[in-house]
């Protein structure tokens, strides 16, 4: 037999099947795992407290007793806390931080086992790479398959659940290995160079699909026509509650609400709620792990690069000490490379009376210094001083800057021929002039309509009708290529 720690170790996460309170823990972690199982992994607080007290005897049940719970269950490492900031709106709401809570992965297994041992079924779960693609390709087949047989029906919709789970595990397994201790130890030591770029271009790539892919879901899920999800759901329903099981009696309606709550759970992920989505939430978890992978890998490189630029200095400086005749010839390198050891410092040295080298310094009038107290008591006194006012030269710099634009806009007005600025017919211009027209250029071809406003508030469009063709535009500082763009007011200039 293999001997190893974990094995010697007590697995503290089944103490809540022994402890006092078993009741009360075994539900919460049994409402947990059901929530689980329904693809609901984050739970609060309040949504405990209320399942807990409909539960007949547990009526006197109170949210501290709910609250003291779900801390010892979090010291036992059954559940995760997590602080939840996404709905903090006063600092009252900072201070009193609330926490949503998950099963951790031990949990999952321990009550798994329970539910073995009462003759329940599980489903499983595994990681594939490619999950968003197959759950855009099976959302599309909504209408089809809500018209195909009961079997077809149950099949799509539990590998379409069953891939919606691995999806939400894969993630948030990979993220949580990388916010682990031994990963923030790992990330600041120099090995860590060589898996950054391999893991933020996963990161990135990942996210990018998340992005394109998950919009694309979220677009489809909204679409999506009510009536075919109910004729699915039903359908669904029909067949598990047709599969012959020993022992066991399915209800309908919980058969029911089971496929209706994975959906829900499938459509808040990717379409969200209150305008937040699992989507938004993992963008940012990544985009933040990326930055402080990268920062730790500019610091170590930092580090790097400056102990190898030191090393190569002390190497040149050593090969010219050895190139030294003797010690005084030493002596003399080593005060200009690093200074004079011990020198004569002298301050406060008034003009002489006369340039006699003769003279000695009682013929000198003597220089007084002025020392400032040491002691607490006695401070040197502060002048206040009114703080000055800028209003002055602040009114004289924004007129200057007004008329600047101003002649700016004069410039631009000239350019404005039948209510357009033509790029190919354009005579020289200069530098701010070309800064100003290609900045209105790109705001409106970062627009679907292709449209814009001035800072002045005119709306202009662009037109590309001719851009395949190429103009020359000459400016006082040079001539550059670009395609012949139109710029349009929609409202008639007055040239």
């Amino acid at each position: 037999m293999k001997v190893y720690d974990k094995l010697l170790k007590p697995i503290k996460e089944v103490n809540y099947l022994r402890a006092d309170n078993v009741d009360r823990y075994r539900l919460i972690i049994r409402y947990f795992f059901l929530e689980y199982e329904k693809i609901h992994y984050w739970i609060h607080k309040e949504e405990v407290y209320e399942e807990i007290r409909q539960i007949e005897g547990y009526q006197d049940y109170t949210l501290e007793q709910c609250q003291q719970d779900l801390q010892q269950l979090t010291q036992w490492q059954n559940l995760t806390a997590s602080q939840d900031s996404n709905k903090v709106r006063t600092i009252d709401d900072f201070k009193n931080k609330k926490y949503r809570y998950q099963l951790s992965e031990y949990t999952v297994e321990i009550e798994r086992m329970t539910l073995r041992l009462e003759n329940l079924e599980i489903e499983g779960a595994s990681l594939e790479p490619t999950l968003l693609e197959r759950i855009y390709h099976q959302l599309t087949q909504v209408k089809d398959i809500s018209q195909k047989e009961n079997s077809d029906v149950n099949g799509w919709l539990n590998l379409l659940m069953n891939d919606f789970v691995r999806l939400n595990q894969n993630y948030q397994d990979y993220i949580k290995t990388l916010n682990s201790a031994k990963a923030e130890e790992l990330m600041k030591t120099t090995e860590f160079l060589v898996y950054k770029d391999k893991i933020i271009m996963y990161l990135r790539e990942f996210v990018m699909t998340m992005q394109n892919t998950g919009a694309l879901i979220s677009s489809l899920m909204r679409n999506i026509d009510e009536n075919d999800l109910e004729l699915i759901f039903q359908k669904a329903t029909d067949y598990e509650l047709s599969i012959p099981r020993i022992g066991r009696a399915l209800k309908r309606e919980d058969v029911y609400q089971n496929f209706k709550d994975k959906w829900l759970s499938l459509y808040y992920w990717f379409v969200g709620q209150d305008g937040y989505n699992e989507v938004d939430h993992l963008y940012d978890i990544s985009n933040e792990i990326i930055r402080k992978m990268t920062r730790y890998a500019q610091q170590i490189s930092e580090m790097i690069n400056r102990g190898s630029h030191r090393k190569e200095q002390y190497i040149h400086i050593a090969e010219i000490f050895e190139k030294c005749q003797d010690i005084n010839e030493a002596h003399c390198m080593s005060a200009y490379i690093f200074g004079v050891e011990d020198c004569l410092h002298l301050n406060y040295i008034t003009p002489r009376l006369s340039e006699d080298i003769h003279m000695g310094v009682y013929q000198d009038h003597p220089s007084y210094i002025q020392f400032d107290p040491h002691s607490r008591i006695v401070r040197k006194k502060t002048v206040r001083k009114p703080a000055e006012d800028h209003t002055f030269e602040r009114m004289e710099q924004q007129l200057m800057i007004e008329a600047e634009y101003a002649k700016q806009m004069e410039k631009i007005q000239e350019l404005i021929v039948n209510n357009q600025i033509d790029f190919s017919s354009l005579p020289v211009i200069d530098a701010n002039t070309r800064k100003t027209l290609l900045m209105w250029l790109s705001k409106a071809l970062g627009q679907e309509s292709l449209s814009s406003k001035t800072d002045d508030g005119r709306v202009y469009m662009i037109d590309k009708s001719e851009a395949n063709q190429m103009c020359e535009v000459e400016c006082i500082d040079g001539h550059f290529i670009m395609p012949k763009f139109k710029i349009i007011f929609k409202e008639k200039v007055h040239e």
